[in-house]
Parts: structure tokens; C-alpha cells; sequence
């Protein structure tokens, strides 16, 4: 049911200095995240200069949100991501429960709630 997925958007900025170590980390990331139950897509994006990247996360539901947070992606590799590059931006699409929604917050995430559409 497309109302129980879950995305999120994560925009960071990195220096040329940093690249070798965020991309390892993202790769790391990337693997860890392929085995983790309910995630449907881990997908890195990067802008043209190299300069700006992307990561669009996609779960089934919350349960499959939460068990992220909550697993080594996330307590692990996310902090040593963060000592290479800065985040710039957190966006959530739709409901990611009260526990991680609580998370989200405090680090300044947006939040949006499902409204309509289609999926498939």
C-alpha cells in the first residue's frame, strides 16, 4: 500500500579533500542497508560539480524505518559519514512513527505526511 512507504531525502554537501572517504562510507552504507528487511531502495545521487550529494532511502513502512535507525547503518556508519561532510538538508515523506519522527525532529528533519497519489 503506496500510504505506508516511507522516503526520505538526505542533501550533503562534500569537499574534494573528503570524497575517497564519503564515497567509501556511502558504499558501506549502501551494503548494509540491502540487508536490512523492508528497505525497498538506498539510492545515491551526486550533482554535476561532484560537490553535492543526495541520498533518497525508501521503506515499507515505519517498522522497516525504525529497525534502520535503530540498526548499524545508522548508529554505525551514519556519524562517520557525518565527520567527512555536512548535511545540509533531512526530508521525510510520509509517516515514519512516533520514535523515529522524535529522532527525526531533533535533527532538524522536515516532515510530510502522505496527502494522495499512485504507486506501484
Amino acid at each position: 500500500m503506496v500510504e505506508q512507504v516511507v522516503r526520505l531525502t538526505v542533501n550533503f554537501s562534500v569537499t574534494d579533500a573528503q570524497m575517497s572517504a564519503f564515497k567509501s562510507i556511502a558504499l558501506e552504507m549502501t551494503e548494509g542497508a540491502r540487508s536490512e528487511p523492508g528497505t525497498l531502495g538506498y539510492e545515491w545521487f551526486v550533482s554535476a560539480d561532484r560537490k553535492q550529494c543526495r541520498l533518497v532511502e525508501t521503506y515499507a513502512d515505519a517498522s522497516a524505518v525504525e529497525a534502520h535507525f535503530m540498526g548499524p547503518v545508522a548508529q554505525q556508519l551514519v556519524p562517520k559519514l557525518a565527520a567527512v561532510c555536512s548535511v545540509d538538508g533531512f526530508e521525510f515523506y510520509g509517516d515514519p512513527g512516533p520514535k523515529v519522527s522524535a529522532m527525526a525532529a531533533g535533527l532538524g528533519a522536515v516532515m510530510y505526511q502522505y496527502w494522495m497519489g499512485i504507486g506501484r
